[in-house]
């Protein structure tokens, strides 16, 4: 049988991209012009709202306070005007409110503007005072409204006041500005980073420019399609963030092994085609399994009804789809067009192929003969970094996400200043007329409960009543108020707010969790069984992955829960871990790390399946594949800290978790505790019951088979 015959679909794709060039060039120049003309667009037309549990009891307060209350909801935006020095007073604040109310109500976004009142929105003192704007459009509007008017508000101040703009709206439009500003800092970080360490791992310019050909068109692409989606339906500007950063991490990744595998096949193959046909048909497959095992992780965040997660998560897995479009059928053809040039303008001591590295060879050779002795460093290091995890909190941010400069930051201090810490988590509770007695009668005598104000009449038949709790929103002491109301209060009230609609989120988030990360860890199970046809090697690679995240997830407790290297990374401890990390982290460091695991392991499986030997098959695997491993670990950890050291505090989260994660991945667990696995597994560690080889589809690696 020839060798055009015995190729699998993916060697058969690899051939027709090679040999139909300019159908390839001129589709991906259709895509690239095409979406990339949307490309930019997408920036303004992205939301910064959406952080909410979809269907929950505070959504369908907001949504009834937008209908019945002239907009009195959560995203309605609120000014803190303050005077300070001598005379300060209630006299004093009077030219600045009046400005402040001209500015809200000339914006479109307003509806009613309600100004300060006695006893309710203006303090004891009369050092401060409240406007507020009711919102006349949707949560994604207000933000934008907020974005628009906090630097005209913050100048209207007159001599001897300020007025700051604050609020949930203002504090997401302050976040998302502080967090566009940090990942450009990264960016412009971490870039020259990357491409040094490409240049390393390719040894030649030519070939470092391959992975910034497929994340470049994966990101153009992403952007555009990203753009269309909004017209649709809100898509949260953190979905472009995270398409950035997985379209260049797979971009890396995939370029580098396919481009090894190509160049060993070019030096065995009589023509460049035949070359790219052999690569595909081997390292095309592993790149296939491992985006689908990244797309399986991603996706089980749509689990969360949250519109920001599940866009966030529906962005990460367009640019994935893009890219490995790119590698399957762009990198080919470009691959095919280049041939020997491929190495052209090579460093001095690099090397073509990818036979292998000696220096890991001699490695996993010493791995090999003391499996017992560096088996167990690694497993002391990464269980000690793990037990942490084990006392980890988590909840809803806090107003500490936001630079202590910001309007909306100093607005909430100067509220919770002149009415109490509670006054900035203020709860609505609409109810039925009827009840309106009932519903202020449970209010005043609950313990969780400073304030509670007069009741307000809306259109549709419903009075509204606030609620000033005796804590801040980010303390287990307002969620036990919350969840103790609801079920004192007459059942036909509902209670809602800006501070119970992220306590809802936690709640979601924290009831989804472990399904999502079930579904992660069965589906990664069942994409890896399907790969190697080993159950045993499946189920030691998650073991494997689930340890490299516990212990990244204990590293951030000892962080960002206790406070530890705070002043360092800049940031002031909340004293939890943001709600989102134990779903979206665990999902995003999940897909990375099996990344990683298929293309170690599909290099083992092609050394067992040609020699049946389990040294081999180590051995070989890793000093085939861990150049690879390292080269791209290097590049992640080198992006993800970049997003450590600067920006606001989720972005330094992600930063920090997923930076240590591939750093804990690559090394102790890839390159030490995998391979060590390997080793005391033996031959078992291949087999097969006869029951599932015939169940499953017949997967191999190596070219031919």
């Amino acid at each position: 049988m020839d060798t055009a015959r015995r190729r699998g679909a993916i060697g058969r794709l690899g051939h027709y991209a090679a040999t139909h060039r300019r159908r390839i060039f001129f589709a991906w120049a259709l895509i690239a012009v095409g979406l990339g003309l949307l490309a930019p667009r997408v920036e303004t037309a992205l939301s910064g709202a959406g952080w909410e549990a979809g269907g929950s009891e505070s959504v369908r307060v907001r949504d009834q306070l937008q209908r019945e209350f002239a907009g009195a909801g959560s995203y309605a935006l609120q000014v803190a005007v303050r005077s300070s020095g001598p005379g300060a007073g209630e006299a004093r604040l009077r030219p600045t409110v009046a400005v402040v109310e001209r500015l809200l109500a000339a914006d479109p976004a307003i509806g009613n503007v309600v100004p300060p009142r006695p006893g309710t929105s203006i303090s004891a003192d009369g050092s401060t005072a409240i406007v507020t704007g009711a919102a006349a459009r949707g949560p994604n509007e207000m933000v934008a409204a907020a974005d628009r008017l906090g630097p005209e508000i913050a100048a209207a101040a007159r001599p001897g006041t300020e007025a700051n703009l604050t609020g949930s709206a203002a504090m997401w439009a302050d976040f998302n500005e502080a967090n566009r500003e940090a990942m450009l800092r990264s960016e412009l970080i971490s870039w020259p980073v990357t491409l040094a360490i490409l240049v390393l791992a390719f040894g030649s310019l030519v070939a470092a420019g391959l992975p910034l050909m497929l994340t470049i068109v994966g990101l153009v692409a992403s952007a555009g399609v990203l753009y269309l989606g909004t017209v649709v339906s809100p898509i949260s500007i953190w979905a472009m963030n995270f398409a950035l950063m997985f379209a260049l991490a797979l971009g890396i990744d995939y370029a580098l092994f396919v481009v090894m595998r190509f160049r060993a096949a070019l030096a065995r193959e009589p023509g460049a085609v035949e070359a790219v046909a052999e690569a595909m048909d081997s390292a095309g497959k592993a790149v296939l399994f491992s985006a689908l095992t990244v797309l399986v992780s991603i996706s089980a965040v749509l689990l969360v009804p949250s519109p920001a997660f599940r866009s966030v998560s529906l962005g990460i897995m367009v640019s994935v789809l893009f890219v490995l479009a790119a590698t399957l059928t762009l990198l080919p053809a470009v691959l095919a067009k280049l041939g020997p040039r491929v190495d052209r303008l090579s460093l001095p001591w690099a090397g073509g192929g990818d036979r292998g590295s000696p220096r890991l060879a001699r490695w996993g050779e010493l791995l090999w003969r003391r499996p017992i002795l560096f088996g167990g460093i690694a497993l002391v290091l990464l269980v000690g970094l793990a037990l942490p995890a084990l006392e980890l909190k988590t909840g809803m941010p806090s107003i500490k996400v936001v630079p202590k400069d910001d309007s909306s930051r100093v607005g909430y201090r100067q509220v919770s200043a002149a009415f109490g810490p509670g006054a900035p988590a203020t709860l609505q509770i609409v109810a039925p007329r009827s009840s309106g007695k009932a519903v202020r009668e449970g209010l005043e005598n609950d313990p969780g409960i400073a304030a509670v104000g007069a009741p307000v009449a809306g259109s549709g038949g419903g009075v509204l009543i606030g609620a000033v709790p005796t804590g801040a929103a980010a303390t287990a002491e307002f969620g036990d108020t919350v969840e103790r109301l609801r079920g004192t209060l007459p059942p036909a009230a509902l209670l809602g707010g800006a501070a119970a609609e992220n306590h809802d989120l936690e709640s979601a988030l924290a009831a989804k969790a472990p399904l999502a990360i079930g579904l992660v860890v069965g589906f990664g199970f069942l994409l890896l069984l399907v790969a190697f046809q080993a159950p045993l090697v499946a189920a030691i690679a998650v073991l494997a992955n689930l340890l490299s995240t516990a212990a990244a997830f204990g590293v951030a407790k000892l962080i960002f829960q206790d406070g530890h290297l705070s002043g360092l990374l800049g940031f002031e401890s909340q004293g939890f871990l943001d709600a989102w990390g134990p779903v979206f982290f665990f999902a995003m460091i999940f897909a990375i790390a099996m990344d990683y695991t298929v293309f170690l392991l599909s290099s083992a499986r092609e050394h067992w399946d040609r020699t049946g030997d389990a040294k081999e098959a180590m051995v070989g695997g890793l000093a085939r594949s861990g150049r690879v491993v390292l080269a791209a670990g290097a590049v992640m950890v080198a992006v993800f800290f970049t997003f450590a050291l600067s920006g606001p505090l989720p972005p330094k989260e992600m930063g920090v978790i997923l930076g240590v994660a591939v750093l804990l991945d690559t090394f102790p667990v890839r390159l030490l505790l995998l391979p060590v696995f390997l080793r005391l597994a033996g031959q078992a560690a291949w087999s097969m019951p006869p029951w599932l080889n015939r169940t499953l589809p017949d997967v191999r690696f190596g070219h031919g088979d």
